[in-house]
């Protein structure tokens, strides 16, 4: 199962790509076996013709039901990657929903005993987003995907993290690139200036400008 490219941002990767369960199809395809059997039935008894008519285009209805719930099937999928949960829905009409990973808050999972048997169930993401509460049913193993969207969404707030600091790290090689022009005031206030844009902390600040007042 591919994602197209251009669903994705750069350097995002999908980590999980899921249709529904397989349960999805149960009642169309009783419905196919059982007129199946019944057109079988109605052949052998050599049925008037009007029963056999009927029992026929029940068997094409169940075939037509089965083969719609397919292509539904085939458009529907479960996404989590790097960055975000995305679900995309609908045969002719499309629908979808993205939600970034650090807008969740909490991710439910409920099964009932037979989904537990068939490794099926519901999931129920709660999110800070404008959508609110989404609810995504037919989930394949759906305990093992609410502790990978967890894993995701730790391993995200540490990329973060990591940008972060990196950022931090190229404001302070900048800063001592130009310490060596500028006079100590100077520096002082390009320190403020980090210290206001939340890339050093007023600890961070405190502990530099000592640092410089000292040189006086």
């Amino acid at each position: 199962m591919t994602v197209p490219s251009d669903l994705l941002n750069s350097n995002e990767e999908v980590v999980l790509f899921l249709r529904p369960h397989w349960w999805f199809f149960a009642r169309p395809l009783l419905l196919l076996v059982g007129a199946i059997a019944l057109g079988v039935a109605v052949l052998s008894f050599d049925a008037p013709d009007p029963l056999s008519l009927i029992v026929a285009v029940g068997v094409l209805a169940a075939l037509g039901w089965f083969g719609f719930t397919y292509l539904r099937w085939t458009t529907t999928s479960f996404i989590v990657t790097t960055d975000r949960l995305i679900s995309r829905v609908g045969v002719l009409s499309r629908s979808g929903i993205e939600i970034p990973l650090e807008k969740i808050n909490t991710v439910f999972f409920r099964q009932s005993l037979f989904e537990r048997i068939i490794k099926s169930g519901d999931l129920e993401i709660e999110s800070a987003s404008e959508e609110g509460t989404q609810e995504f049913s037919d989930i394949r193993r759906p305990l093992d995907v609410q502790n990978e969207i967890y894993r995701q969404m730790e391993d995200n707030e540490n990329r973060k993290f990591d940008r972060v600091g990196q950022s931090f790290e190229t404001h302070l090689g900048s800063l001592g690139q130009a310490a060596s022009s500028a006079t100590i005031p100077e520096q002082i206030a390009q320190l403020d200036d980090l210290r206001q844009k939340g890339i050093l902390t007023d600890v961070e600040f405190e502990t530099k400008k000592a640092e410089l007042l000292r040189r006086l």
